[in-house]
């Protein structure tokens, strides 16, 4: 693959007129216009006495410096050499690049030979692209992490495999050499990592879980979610850590698996309920990490352990409530209707109508929601009434649904 020289676009504004070279020393005549110094001098100094962009007569031949562009090209030109130099530093042409591939597959300089592939990834689009097209490097790379275990090298084939894995059609490549080679040992390295690696190498090692899940092939979910050290992993990590990325990218990875009918049973037998209710009931807990967790609980509420293990946690509904409007709208809402309306949870309903749910499930309805969100919304309050007014007290459930009933009345929308 040739490699075209590197050019550098420079902003009209930061060109001298006159020059039409990136000004150095930037200074303003009367007329507005300004030029490099050292190019409106020799003008003047010429016999000119005329703007030379205006062509206007000079009343003064007095300039000023312009200390507002000269900081911002000085800003400009300090951005353009890094980027550039990071960009050549990086350069790696097809001989290279197979030169490094029969090196890495033979051990020979391979830490070094991983280090500027992870340079070369990391500086641009187009070298992502590059490295995913080309032939044999993605086997490559997959084949260490099923021969290696060294650390700092499982480490730096995670790194490129994050960096490239959402290039087109890279996911199905490396799902096709994890499953052709020792499989295990490819799973074994990444445990490694989410259990002794650095943060970042945990969530590239979470991400490059979560893309090889998100595949259209049932078969790859139910690969990933038969590692049941790897979930073990995974949550243990959602437990302990208060990284924020990491968390979202461990959410990210289990709500990819979880579409596996299989996989949602042993996630509530390792607890994930009780985790996802920590997380969300913690008001440091980022919005969109808040978003994760309650569409993650919307997945594994649709088989009876989730449901049964909800049912039992009336922190965690009282905690969907009160996010309801908040976090993960659509997916609260799916998971609220199925308990209340679909399976007549008894103790989801009394949680939800004691928290205030009701009037917050008729905001979501005056809300613009989907009309599927609006239709659930109806039946959620239409099945709490009923349910309420059945079971409840006037002190307890009926009273608050009475008390709802009064005081929303004027609710305008949102």
């Amino acid at each position: 693959m040739g490699r075209e020289e590197l050019h550098i676009t420079v902003p009209s504004l930061f060109k001298c007129p006159i020059s039409m070279e990136v000004m150095k020393s930037p200074v303003s005549l009367c007329t507005g216009v300004t030029y490099d110094r050292s190019s409106i001098q020799h003008w003047l100094e010429s016999g000119h006495d005329t703007c030379p962009a205006t062509m206007q007569v000079l009343p003064s031949k007095i300039f000023v410096p312009n200390l507002t562009l000269h900081r911002l090209i000085h800003l400009w030109l300090h951005h353009s050499t890094t980027t550039a130099a990071a960009a050549t530093a990086s350069l790696i042409s097809s001989h290279q690049l197979r030169v490094f591939i029969e090196n890495i597959t033979a051990n020979v300089d391979r830490r070094d030979c991983l280090e500027k592939i992870v340079e070369f990834a990391s500086a641009r689009d187009e070298n992502r692209r590059f490295l995913g097209d080309f032939d044999g490097f993605v086997e490559a790379i997959v084949g260490v992490l099923c021969k290696s275990a060294e650390m700092e090298v499982v480490e730096l084939v995670v790194r490129v495999l994050d960096l490239i894995t959402s290039q087109n059609g890279v996911k199905e490549r490396v799902y096709s050499s994890i499953f052709r080679s020792n499989h295990q040992k490819w799973f074994a390295s990444i445990c490694l990592l989410l259990r002794n690696g650095s943060v970042n190498s945990k969530i590239e090692s979470a991400r490059v879980l979560e893309y090889l899940a998100a595949l259209d092939v049932t078969e790859s979910k139910r690969r990933i979610a038969e590692e049941e050290e790897i979930l073990t992993v995974l949550l243990r990590l959602l437990a302990s850590e208060n990284d924020f990325n990491l968390c979202d990218a461990v959410l990210s990875c289990l709500t990819a698996v979880s579409v596996t009918r299989s996989v949602k049973p042993r996630l509530v037998r390792f607890r994930l309920i009780p985790i996802l209710s920590e997380k969300l009931l913690n008001p440091n807990t980022k919005l969109s990490t808040a978003g994760k967790c309650v569409k993650l609980l919307s997945r594994v509420s649709t088989c009876p352990e989730g449901r049964s293990a909800i049912s039992e946690a009336p922190k965690c509904v009282a905690a969907v409530v009160e996010r309801l409007m908040k976090a993960g709208t659509e997916d609260a809402v799916a998971m609220l209707w199925g308990l209340c309306c679909v399976h007549g949870d008894k103790k989801v309903k009394d949680v939800v109508v004691k928290s205030n749910g009701v009037t917050k499930i008729l905001l979501v309805m005056q809300s613009e929601c989907e009309g599927h969100v609006r239709r659930m919304c109806g039946e959620l309050v239409k099945t709490l009434r009923v349910g309420c007014k059945v079971g409840g007290s006037g002190s307890g459930s009926d009273g608050a649904l009475r008390r709802y009933e009064t005081k929303t009345t004027h609710i305008m929308p949102c």
